[in-house]
This record gives structure tokens, C-alpha cells and sequence, in this order.
């Protein structure tokens, strides 16, 4: 038994509203106008990821992590950037404010090591199947930020809510 001690930041490589297999394989969807999806997973199904009933979303890290994920991206790849689905400014916002309020929730301090995209868990745990995943390598809305600043923007913004939230208390 572990506790909830990190969050992984998705894209659903999908469409702009979850589907069921989104809803299976994260505890949170977002779609592009913003709203939040719970999943079919609580985020405390991941405390024991041996039992089999658990949003397997991040190969080789699903233990005690949380899975939140904004839908789309269905056919991306880093050389072209283009999609159908590209993720909007309002639905990685409204992902960033509920990754403020659960690491609120759950005492998560947002670090590299616990709030991380697909993509860099991928890089930092090469022996996973999450390795080569590419959530989140590119904001629509922020072409010119490189898939590796990405990871830090999101990070300032989920603390920049953080803060918000606490100065409405």
C-alpha cells in the first residue's frame, strides 16, 4: 500500500470529448470547452495497481499516481503538428486548476518528481512503455514552446492556480 503522491499530465490522443476507454484509463478528462470528466476510476483504485481495477494510464507508473487528461491530439505526430483535435488554451487551463486542487487535496507539492507529463516520465523511465509517449510535446496555442519547457509551464501554471485557490480562502 502507497499513498497518492503523484500526477501525470495526458493528452487522450483522441477526440475533443472522452470516450469510454478515455473514461477507463484516467481518473480526470477534460474536453475542449474545459469541463471535467470523472473517470471510472477513483484516484485511490491506484494506491494497489495489482488487484487489476485501477486507470492504467502511465505504463511503469501507476502506483499511487493520479491520471488527468485533456482529450485530443487523435493523429498528431511532432514532425507535422497537425491534428483534427488540437487540445484549446480552455480545457489545458481548466486541467491545470483540478491538478492544483488535487495536489491540494492529496498534500502533493508540485515538483518534477510529482506532477510530470507522459512524456517526461517516458524520458526519465526508458525501460516502461510509457518511453516515446509524446503527451505533452506541443501546445497548439503555444507553438514555439519546445516539448521540453512544456512540462515546466504546466507546473508554474498548476502552482499559479494553487496560489489563486488559497487567496480565495
Amino acid at each position: 500500500m502507497t499513498s497518492l503522491s503523484k500526477i501525470c499530465l495526458h493528452w487522450t490522443a483522441g477526440a475533443n470529448s472522452p470516450c469510454q476507454l478515455d473514461l477507463n484509463s484516467y481518473h480526470y478528462c477534460i474536453d475542449k470547452f474545459g469541463r471535467i470528466y470523472p473517470g471510472s476510476h477513483k484516484p485511490e483504485d491506484n494506491l494497489n495497481c495489482y488487484d487489476g481495477n485501477y486507470a492504467a494510464h502511465c505504463g511503469g507508473g501507476n502506483t499511487g499516481c493520479i491520471g488527468v487528461s485533456c482529450c485530443g491530439m487523435y493523429g498528431f505526430n511532432l514532425k507535422d503538428k497537425k491534428t483534427k483535435y488540437p487540445l484549446t488554451q480552455k480545457q489545458v487551463e481548466a486541467m491545470c486548476s483540478k491538478v492544483a486542487k488535487l495536489c491540494s487535496l492529496y498534500g502533493i507539492t508540485v515538483s518534477e518528481k510529482t506532477v510530470f507529463t507522459h512524456y517526461e516520465f517516458g524520458q526519465s523511465h526508458p525501460k516502461t512503455s510509457s518511453y516515446g509517449k509524446i503527451d505533452f510535446t506541443y501546445l497548439p496555442y503555444l507553438p514555439n514552446l519546445s516539448k521540453e519547457r512544456i512540462g515546466d509551464y504546466l507546473r508554474n501554471k498548476i502552482q499559479w492556480y494553487q496560489m489563486k485557490q488559497k487567496s480565495v480562502i
